[in-house]
């Protein structure tokens, strides 16, 4: 164990669970790859957990930093900078959104579209109207409302009384929606492809359905798309995949790739709701965050982009699908583009662990679900490295 691991136990709290056989110290990044404190090698497959866009330290996002950082880091929103403003511009341009709030996690923007959504159906619908339907086995943040807005009780224990306005439905399950929707809801809040929920994709049919239920009942849509968003599913946008737009789009994780930012999207109509004072946030678009974001952006909408990234994901499901022909004991390929999970009626944990210990960075989620985030830009070899290193793993269980 390293001086940093040990001083880590003494003055950090322990809310993250890291242990040093399964949480190496890395110490550098560069593209696809990390290295450790000792100057092992390892391909990330992680990604920050869908936060390294484009891999590790991009030579764009790098100077981007680098040259604002001689022109200011900070500025207040009492006052105007050009990087908010161009930034905004291109979401809203890119998407079918007007308006843009920002803020500095997915957490942050989702409790803004909560705000958002409860604020405006109270000026223009109705004033009972408070109640937010999310679904079960979802994950929104952790804050006290984005917590209760997450559909996992696992996360609520120790800290109740959530809080009130919440109802909880089945994923994929449009009766299960529709029989919850009453007098006092405002809103319908999903994620198209469940994260950390262990990667549940939406049908098209209960995405549609549920863009229906919310216009036939005067109700906002709101998209958390705080890890499917910015390219992870081979769009832009999650909800390009299935027609449907929504009222709100929250987003965060990939957006600057690896420097705090989120962002909600709305419509000109449903941004009513907030006037000056309504909400806000200290460090929201600060100027670093935001010319990060936009070095982002145009890498992701420059042409062929977003093909190769279906190109290869393609070609990686691809692959998964052939381990689970050869190996039994895997259950289910799920996902879409490069937010892929692979069920396992095995030792995830332990399979993790053994992908450490040959150079590749993967994620388990509930002992049973690998998770793959790697960087959009990730090469065919990298890719074909990684399969080679989960074959051995695989052989060996």
């Amino acid at each position: 164990m390293s001086s940093i691991q040990e001083q880590e136990r003494q003055f950090i709290i322990n809310t993250y669970g890291r242990d040093p056989e399964t949480n190496p110290f890395f110490v550098k990044g560069e593209g696809s790859f990390v290295w450790d404190e000792k100057g092992n090698k390892y391909l990330d497959m992680v990604g920050g957990l869908a936060v390294n866009t484009l891999g590790h330290c991009p030579p764009k996002v790098v100077e981007a930093l680098r040259e604002q950082s001689t022109k200011i880091f900070h500025c207040s929103n009492l006052y105007y900078t050009a990087p908010q403003v161009d930034l905004a511009r291109i979401l809203v341009e890119n998407s079918c959104g007007d308006k843009v709030f920002y803020c500095n996690s997915g957490a942050e923007a989702n409790e803004a579209a909560i705000k958002l959504a409860r604020k405006y159906v109270k000026l223009f619908v109705g004033q009972d109207r408070y109640e937010i339907i999310t679904a079960e086995n979802s994950f929104h943040g952790r804050t006290m409302a984005t917590i209760t807005a997450t559909g996992q009780p696992k996360y609520h224990q120790g800290f109740e009384p959530m809080v009130p306005g919440f109802k909880y439905a089945k994923f994929n399950d449009l009766e299960s929606f529709s029989s919850l929707v009453g007098e006092k809801t405002c809103a319908v809040m999903v994620e198209p492809i469940q994260g950390e929920g262990g990667i549940h994709v939406g049908s098209e049919e209960f995405i549609k359905g549920l863009r229906d239920i919310c216009d036939q009942h005067k109700i906002l849509l709101i998209f958390d798309e705080v890890q499917c968003g910015m390219g992870r599913t081979g769009k832009l946008f999650a909800y390009e995949d299935y027609g449907v737009e929504p009222d709100i789009i929250t987003l965060a994780k990939g957006l600057a790739g690896g420097v705090p930012i989120g962002a909600m999207i709305t419509s000109e109509e449903t941004a009513r709701g907030f006037n000056p004072g309504d909400h806000a946030s200290t460090f929201g678009g600060n100027p670093l965050a935001c010319v990060a974001s936009l070095a982002v952006l145009e890498t992701i909408l420059e042409r062929d982009f977003l093909k190769e990234v279906n190109e290869l994901s393609s070609y990686f499901l691809e692959n998964l699908l052939r381990l689970k022909e050869k190996y039994a004991f895997i259950k289910e390929i799920r996902g879409k583009g490069f937010m892929l999970g692979m069920e396992v009626n095995a030792d995830g944990l332990g399979m993790m662990k053994s992908c450490y210990r040959k150079g590749l960075v993967i994620n388990c989620i509930g002992g049973k679900v690998l998770r793959f985030l790697p960087p959009l830009n990730i090469s065919r070899e990298e890719l074909d490295y990684a399969l080679e290193v989960l074959e051995q793993v695989m052989d060996e269980n």
